[in-house]
């Protein structure tokens, strides 16, 4: 797959000029291995390099905040309460977005952290939508980049949609998931696939997490490798995926995807997120 790389060194230079439109080729092999190549041209419509001072709350004009415990933990019995401080969220000066939970109790919860997303500031439908993550490591750690459907005040989860680009679980820092939860297949029964860096960890270092995403189809990509590809035809359900959809970053603590924390958990916990960059085909 080709695409532009940017270094920590150029970003600021990305983010005055990220007015001007350019055209992106990317080829993606299929999941068996073939040399049968898709070939895709985007134009990116949509980014956030985090370019920002030390401390810097992210751009407001592109993120917004999910705050408090929402209803039985977010749904999923998580243990933080999400806040939009700088010591939860917050630019490190570097060219990250820093997420970080903390071991501190706050709202009537033991741990708080963060979580952002781009509902009623940006959607996308269809295209690529990728970012570069740096995950956290320990035992009951939930790390996440995800979307949902823009109307799911309207027509409620899962009914909206629900695709998570990534998802980890802090105790086994070679794995990450990519899912749909959609009506008839969410939560246990959703369409979710694996994948494994083997001897290698994602806590590691810094891996682009991705989707491309049409009509009838949405193909999950880790570090430009195409593991899994879903249709239309593959869900148990309605497809729910030609509506717009907003973004979704988050580190949760707790839960019943990852379990719950230990004494041996480490706190405080980081995601670092390089950038989110959106795409759309030609």
């Amino acid at each position: 797959m080709k695409y532009l790389i940017l270094t920590k060194l150029n970003k600021q230079i990305f983010a005055t000029s990220i007015a001007f439109m350019f055209a992106v080729c990317f080829t993606s092999c299929d999941k068996d291995g073939s040399s049968d190549f898709l070939d895709r041209e985007y134009n990116l419509i949509w980014s956030d390099e985090f370019v920002g001072q030390y401390g810097d709350l992210p751009d407001s004009t592109k993120w917004t905040y999910d705050l408090g415990t929402g209803n039985d933990g977010w749904g999923n019995s998580e243990l933080q309460t999400y806040r939009d401080l700088p010591d939860n969220v917050s630019l490190d000066g570097l060219g990250n977005l820093v997420i970080t939970a903390m071991d501190e109790a706050f709202g009537g919860s033991p741990f708080t952290s963060g979580r952002v997303k781009t509902q009623g500031l940006f959607t996308a439908k269809y295209g690529r939508v990728e970012a570069n993550i740096k995950i956290p490591f320990g035992p009951g750690i939930w790390p996440a980049f995800w979307m949902l459907g823009s109307n799911i005040d309207e027509v409620s989860w899962p009914q909206c949609g629900e695709i998570d680009i990534l998802e980890a679980r802090g105790q086994a820092p070679s794995i990450m998931y990519g899912s749909l939860h959609g009506p008839g297949y969410s939560a246990g029964t959703a369409v979710t696939e694996a994948y494994n860096l083997g001897n290698d960890r994602f806590d590691s270092d810094f891996h682009i997490y991705a989707i491309e995403w049409g009509e009838d189809y949405i193909d999950f990509f880790v570090d430009d490798i195409l593991y899994n590809q879903v249709t239309a035809e593959d869900v148990a359900g309605e497809w729910v995926y030609n509506n717009s959809f907003f973004m979704v970053l988050n580190v949760a603590v707790g839960g019943g995807f990852a379990g719950f924390p230990t004494t041996g958990t480490p706190f405080p916990q980081r995601m670092l997120v390089d950038y989110v960059r959106v795409y759309k085909e030609i």
